[in-house]
């Protein structure tokens, strides 16, 4: 398999959209206020194109707090989330990869492209997951371990 990884940019936020709504099935509007609010880091996301120049993988990275994704930890865990914020961390907001690629080492080539960055700056990836996604046994054998869970998703840590 032959692939270009790219860095994105600010203009790839419809793109990320245009996935996010036909990947997960996500309302536009909704998507859309996510992309424009939640601190996205452009510079460490990526982008995977094939030899024809189409787009078959996503990775956003955002610096959103994890009180940002789930308010309730501040009041069930707050000394958790102390904790946590004492640290450097950055999320993953979405990782997409087309179906075709599934099960290829795209998503592994995308996120090793990042990770002298991330391990130059930061302690760990914050990794929330929705129930219904199929990726929480994805991120569990890279070693992502479950810190909390509300009724939207589950939240790991992923130490760099």
């Amino acid at each position: 398999m032959s692939c270009i990884l790219q860095r994105m940019t600010e203009d790839d936020a419809s793109l990320t959209v245009d996935w996010m709504v036909q990947q997960y099935g996500f309302n536009r509007a909704e998507v859309e206020s996510w992309v424009k609010d939640l601190h996205f880091n452009w510079p460490l996301s990526v982008k995977a194109l094939d030899e024809n120049g189409d787009v078959i993988g996503l990775l956003n990275m955002s610096d959103y707090r994890i009180e940002e994704e789930t308010p309730q930890i501040l009041k069930d865990k707050p000394e958790l989330i102390k904790s946590l914020n004492a640290q450097r961390y950055i999320a993953v907001f979405s990782f997409i990869v087309a179906e075709k690629y599934r099960g290829t080492r795209l998503n592994y080539d995308m996120l090793m492209s990042i990770m002298p960055e991330l391990k130059a700056n930061y302690d760990f990836i914050f990794i929330p997951v929705l129930h219904r996604l199929k990726t929480h046994q994805y991120w569990q054998r890279w070693g992502a371990k479950e810190f909390y869970r509300d009724g939207n998703c589950v939240y790991y840590k992923w130490d760099i």
